[in-house]
């Protein structure tokens, strides 16, 4: 079963996060789940997750949330100020990375290599193993500053899929667009899905 991290963060979008983790989940990925403060605040503002106490009661919320058995371990929660966590090694199996949605803060952590939390040191590791790391950043209007991060990690190989949907599909629901942003991600490693219609030619 191959694993992938999700992290997720404090920008608005946490339909693409629970969306992202439902698509992993139905694929049979293993999931490796790490989420800010921010990013905890904004799941309960937007959907209604609250995630309380312990990293293992968060896990089992989010088990819960998702549609797990209590008990499957095939998805893990980790803290995300934990740079001890399994996923802050470049010996843990892993086949890449999707942060979503991202803020414009870690995006700029990462680019600059500050691996201050878990995030940054989990995409840090990402970057020196050559694995494929996917960041969906979320923010508008977007400045040189923002622009020029993007840039930076886009020319060292990471896949920036900015939270910009097509219509061409003509989605008829709010998670027809966010499903689409997830196969649009799902696509970067290959996995097979049917999230959406893809295009065919006029």
């Amino acid at each position: 079963m191959s694993a992938y991290v999700v992290a997720i963060t404090g920008a608005s979008g946490a339909l693409y996060a629970q969306a992202t983790l439902r698509a992993l989940k139905d694929v049979g990925c293993r999931i490796y789940v790490t989420i800010t403060g921010p990013g905890q605040r904004v799941l309960d503002y937007e959907l209604g997750w609250l995630l309380t106490g312990t990293p293992g009661e968060k896990e089992a919320r989010l088990r819960q949330l998702l549609g797990y058995d209590a008990e499957d371990s095939s998805l893990r929660y980790f803290d995300w100020e934990d740079i001890g966590a399994l996923i802050a090694s470049g010996s843990a199996k892993t086949k890449g990375m999707i942060i979503v949605p991202c803020t414009m803060s870690t995006l700029s952590g990462i680019a600059v290599g500050r691996a201050g939390n878990l995030i940054e040191r989990a995409a840090d590791i990402m970057l020196k193993e050559r694995r494929p790391l996917v960041i969906v950043p979320r923010e508008t209007p977007l400045n040189q500053i923002h622009l020029q991060n993007m840039l930076t990690l886009a020319q060292m190989g990471v896949h920036i899929i900015p939270a910009m949907p097509a219509f061409y599909h003509h989605p008829q629901t709010i998670d027809d667009l966010a499903n689409f942003m997830v196969g649009r991600v799902l696509d970067v490693f290959g996995l097979e899905h049917e999230l959406y219609k893809r295009w065919e030619g006029e």
